[in-house]
């Protein structure tokens, strides 16, 4: 693996070899989204064996890996050690990096780049495409409508926009003005403005067909404007995630837009760096940038029940709704989606890899435990809890948007 960082982009390549096949492709991502999408599979237990080292003078102890078919050997530290047994395959870099931390109490931001590159020079490594579409599509290789669209998926994601020399312009920002966004009074007023929101939501809401009755009139226009709109801030969402580490000292290794997956297009902001700094750090910088959405549908609210019947304030009530529902699906962290409440709730349970885990654990050993009565531990509770709870939310969530079309309609 290696790093290119010339002109405004810094790129990883990797040599990738995927299940089943014998070639290695190169692989170039960028750089900050390494840590979101890639998940290594290291190679099954047959395939490798593990033996501890009698510990040296300095009292560290290594481990020498040994790879059967080639037999290839590597020697790894007890870090390097934990990173291997994180890679199988589910567990992105960003979540290894996370387990890492919490494991060590500190993180050096080469020791995964460097692990991966040992491994892939032994043979140890694969790696698993970023999504099930995407793993459905490289099993599927053969068939050329297939492989197509993979081509394609891949090709979109290629189209980033990023840069690594962000660190001036967000203390710049943060000097001229964001420092105030971490103030009491800011919160405060926040806090206010919010509660103005919900009242004059209640209005709007019993009033919900005559104020998008409007939109109709100009569904595209609508439709645009609003998702337009919508997507300028998360940009700014991912700008104040940025800000809160200046506030905290910490630098923002990136800044950029990309199409996530291959089909949604978003920004980014490398936080990484946020790993250094104390957990409360951690929780204000997930949440300061979900709270913009809380902020600006409040105020989209108080401003639709402030104008007159029409276009404009159909536009501002839709508006302030999907602020709402971007606000509610950041923060709660139980929906099978890993967004900023779900870094939160893993950085207090201590649980980086909680989604994985609940859903392999509900899929392949719930059942089989009822059979056997045995008990569950504590942490096969969380994971029980955390699956039938997202389960739960996402169907009442499907439930109230059904409901809040039907009410609208009506």
């Amino acid at each position: 693996m290696s790093e290119r960082t010339g002109g405004r982009r810094a790129r990883i390549e990797l040599l990738v070899r995927s299940e089943g096949e014998d070639g290695f492709e190169v692989r170039e991502v960028p750089s900050a989204l390494a840590y979101l999408q890639l998940r290594p599979l290291r190679l099954e237990e047959g395939q490798c064996e593990m033996a501890q080292m009698p510990p040296g003078v300095d009292r560290k102890v290594t481990y020498v890996l040994r790879n059967k078919a080639t037999d290839r050997y590597l020697l790894l530290s007890e870090p390097e050690r934990f990173l291997w047994q994180q890679m199988d395959g589910n567990t992105s870099l960003q979540e290894m990096a996370t387990a890492y931390v919490l494991r060590f109490g500190t993180f050096d931001f080469d020791v995964i780049p460097h692990l991966i590159t040992k491994l892939r020079q032994g043979g140890f490594l694969t790696m698993r495409p970023s999504s099930r579409l995407r793993e459905a599509l490289a099993r599927n290789r053969r068939n050329p409508i297939l492989r197509g669209l993979e081509a394609v998926l891949r090709g979109l994601e290629r189209v980033t926009v990023s840069s690594r020399r962000v660190q001036p312009f967000f203390e710049r920002l943060y000097r001229r003005g964001g420092w105030v966004l971490f103030t009491p009074p800011t919160v405060v007023g926040c806090a206010l403005l919010t509660v103005a929101g919900f009242a004059a939501s209640v209005p709007l809401w019993r009033q919900a067909a005559s104020v998008a009755a409007p939109l109709g009139q100009h569904p595209v226009a609508a439709i645009l404007s609003v998702k337009f709109l919508f997507f300028l801030t998360v940009a700014a969402h991912q700008v104040v995630h940025g800000l809160a580490l200046v506030h905290y000292d910490r630098r923002v290794r990136e800044f950029g837009f990309t199409i996530l997956h291959g089909f949604v297009p978003t920004f980014y902001v490398d936080v990484t760096d946020i790993f250094m700094a104390s957990r409360r750090a951690r929780v204000v910088t997930a949440v300061s940038g979900t709270l913009l959405h809380l902020v600006l549908g409040s105020a989209w609210f108080s401003l639709a029940a402030r104008l007159p019947h029409g276009f404009t304030q159909a536009f501002a009530a839709a508006s302030g709704l999907i602020q709402m529902q971007a606000f509610v699906l950041s923060l709660y962290p139980f929906c099978f989606i890993e967004m900023d409440g779900y870094h939160v709730l893993v950085d207090i349970l201590g649980l980086p890899t909680l989604k994985h885990d609940a859903v392999r654990f509900v899929r392949d050993n719930f059942w089989r435990h009822l059979a056997d009565r045995r008990a569950f531990t504590r942490q096969e509770g969380i994971w029980i809890g955390y699956f039938v709870l997202s389960a739960v939310s996402i169907a009442a969530f499907i439930v109230f948007n059904i409901w809040t079309l039907a009410h609208v309609i009506a």
